[in-house]
């Protein structure tokens, strides 16, 4: 079986996350959403709203699990027995980012292997720190984020 883990911290989950996990269902047998938990940085949604978030994205399809985890993605990895690490790229940035990422885990995790999509055009402008400009700033979400989390903030707003 083969077992991605996709890392991040979805705060929140947005349309280009989705698109990724689709897509990789596509290659992988399963994908494991692994919501990072990094006690240096003051997220703007709860761990558990996030991850009820995210299941509700993939409820029915048993392909796709959703997990919390701190310390180092690639010890998560290897603890869930994925060989694969995931990851979605919008620009050439994202690419010079985690070429250094990937070389690390390779080091520390040898044999894991990490697949990059890219992300389509309708999505590569998309990132979790803008969706958090927008809901700050009272714009729309629409097209951003899954319609339950776009309901879900206006709810509170």
């Amino acid at each position: 079986m083969r077992t991605a883990l996709f890392p991040g911290s979805f705060d929140p989950i947005t349309c280009g996350h989705l698109e990724i996990v689709r897509r990789g269902l596509k290659i992988f047998d399963r994908i494991i959403v692994g919501v990072g938990v990094n006690t240096s940085k003051s997220p703007t949604f709860s761990v558990e709203k996030r991850v009820e978030w995210i299941e509700k994205c993939f409820e029915g399809d048993g392909r796709v699990e959703v997990k919390t985890y701190s310390g180092l993605t690639v010890h998560f990895a290897r603890e869930c027995g994925a060989e694969f690490i995931l990851r979605g790229l919008r620009a050439a940035p994202d690419f010079e980012y985690e070429k250094n990422i990937d070389l690390l885990n390779n080091h520390l995790f040898p044999g894991v292997q990490t697949v990059y999509l890219i992300a389509f055009p309708e999505t590569a402008h998309i990132s979790s720190t803008l969706v958090r400009e927008v809901i700050r700033f009272g714009g729309i979400l629409d097209g951003l984020a899954p319609p339950h989390i776009v309901e879900d903030i206006r709810s509170v707003q």
